[in-house]
């Protein structure tokens, strides 16, 4: 009786560390495609730069940075962000839905929200690459954009991080 207990509560425990991938949305094999898809949108390398999403009350801030000083890296990080923010200015989420797929949680609301000037989208630049700040005035798209913002940071894998919240 007590070997059954045991072999049932490891096998119980293998399946969970099985699904654990699952469970934390960390899907490696989807990771890999989205890598694949995002070089041919992105024209900065992943494996040279970190994408930071950063969760705010009014909406949330997207910064691209280069992990080493490189000034191509850098240029290139720049001119993407500048042409992506004046394409989400206009609802054309095109690129990420290349990348990430038309399903992402949180992109229909905020195409519908930026159509309607209901969300804005500006570009900064940061000492070694680009930012996008999103604000939102409705609480519905400020919990749709952190939903975008999550997808990404757990499709992109190693090449993305959450931020903790800043200052306001």
């Amino acid at each position: 009786m007590i070997g059954r207990v045991v072999l049932l509560g490891l096998a119980g425990l293998l399946g969970l560390f099985a699904l654990s991938g699952l469970v934390t949305g960390h899907d490696h094999g989807r990771q890999a495609e989205v890598a694949e898809r995002g070089a041919e949108v992105m024209p900065f390398d992943l494996d040279r730069t970190t994408h930071r999403f950063e969760a705010r009350p009014w909406g949330g801030v997207q910064t691209v940075v280069a992990d080493e000083p490189d000034a191509d890296q850098v240029r290139l990080v720049r001119a993407h962000l500048q042409e992506e923010a004046e394409r989400f200015s206009r609802g054309d989420f095109d690129d990420p839905m290349a990348t990430h797929g038309m399903e992402m949680p949180g992109l229909a609301e905020l195409r519908a929200g930026v159509a309607e000037g209901r969300v804005e989208i500006g570009y900064s630049e940061v000492p070694t690459g680009g930012r996008l700040t999103y604000r939102a005035g409705e609480r519905e798209l400020v919990v749709a954009l952190h939903a975008w913002f999550q997808a990404q940071v757990t499709d992109h894998g190693s090449h993305a991080e959450a931020m903790e919240r800043g200052p306001d």
